[in-house]
């Protein structure tokens, strides 16, 4: 006798809802731009050098370094690099995150609306990151100057003391306003760049999500973010790296440099500039994409 048609069905299996995937830390971010920034440092000397003090070309400003303090001078000011990174870059992809969330956004949206969320993490990691910022840019510049102008800081965290104790607390607030109009612009154009970038590569089908898309819409990315916020970087780097009463107006600044080099110094060390920015631009997210792998390899999420 046949089994009636009923039983001889398979019943389905029961689906298993998809798995909700666990944010990630938000440190990651501030990790992966501490890496970059420590293998671009050299670069990042020269750009801060050569718009605050006038040196002439990339490569000449590189061999005053190595001929004036030794290959060890090319890593000069490494510890307010580092401080910067682990207080600015550590608030700006967290902020970038939340600020996504906030205008119900994500990879796919659209570029104004990333834009938006870019402006509103610059805004506040500029803010919080803005002493780091001038610790960075002092340790940075301060062998190319005069010996009698050197400040010489030990490392950031003596700089930091020497600074509230010789100029006060507002020394810390040195530049905000250039330091936080470049942060909007720089995650505005950076941040945002590339996530359209890697969406739009990733929407032709021809890509995977791999380190090749990882690695082009970095690229694009790095080129946006130098030439859109090169004006705010030259004015905070000249800002910054004065000490006293000199630095104090970004107007003043502005003013001057206007009048004495032309509107083009706006775009002083646009190339050193560009050269420390894209390959710290593609270290930067690749690592970071690395390390979101290293984290869902440990949630079993790969």
């Amino acid at each position: 006798m046949s089994k009636p048609v009923e039983e001889t069905i398979a019943q389905p299996s029961a689906v298993a809802a998809p798995k909700k995937k666990q944010p990630y830390p938000f440190w990651l971010g501030g990790v992966a731009a501490t890496i970059a920034a420590s293998i671009t440092h050299p670069l990042d000397l020269t750009k801060v050098r050569m718009q605050a003090t006038g040196d002439k070309g990339m490569i000449n400003s590189l061999r005053k370094t190595v001929r004036t303090a030794g290959v060890r001078g090319l890593f000069d000011g490494i510890s307010g690099t580092w401080l910067r990174q682990m207080t600015y870059s550590i608030c700006r992809f967290w902020a970038y995150d939340e600020s996504k969330k906030l205008l119900g956004a994500n990879e796919k949206s659209p570029a104004w609306q990333l834009a938006l969320a870019g402006c509103m993490a610059g805004g506040i990691a500029g803010f919080v990151g803005n002493p780091g910022e001038i610790l960075m840019v002092r340790m940075q510049g301060d062998f190319a100057k005069p010996p009698e102008k050197r400040l010489n800081y030990k490392n950031s965290i003596d700089g930091l003391i020497r600074m509230v104790r010789e100029e006060g607390w507002s020394s810390l607030g040195r530049g905000v306003g250039p330091n936080v109009f470049r942060a909007i612009l720089m995650n505005a154009s950076q941040l945002a760049s590339y996530d359209f970038f890697k969406n739009e590569l990733l929407k032709t089908g021809y890509f995977e999500d791999n380190i090749y898309v990882h690695t082009t819409a970095s690229f694009a990315a790095g080129t946006v973010a130098t030439t859109v916020c090169s004006p705010a970087d030259v004015i905070k780097s000249r800002i910054m790296s004065a000490s006293g009463a000199e630095g104090k107006s970004a107007i003043h600044m502005l003013r001057t440099s206007f009048k004495n080099e032309g509107p083009m110094f706006m775009f002083k060390g646009w190339v050193p500039a560009w050269t420390r920015l894209q390959p710290t631009t593609i270290l930067i997210f690749i690592t970071l994409e690395q390390l979101k792998r290293v984290v869902d390899w440990t949630r079993g999420d790969l």
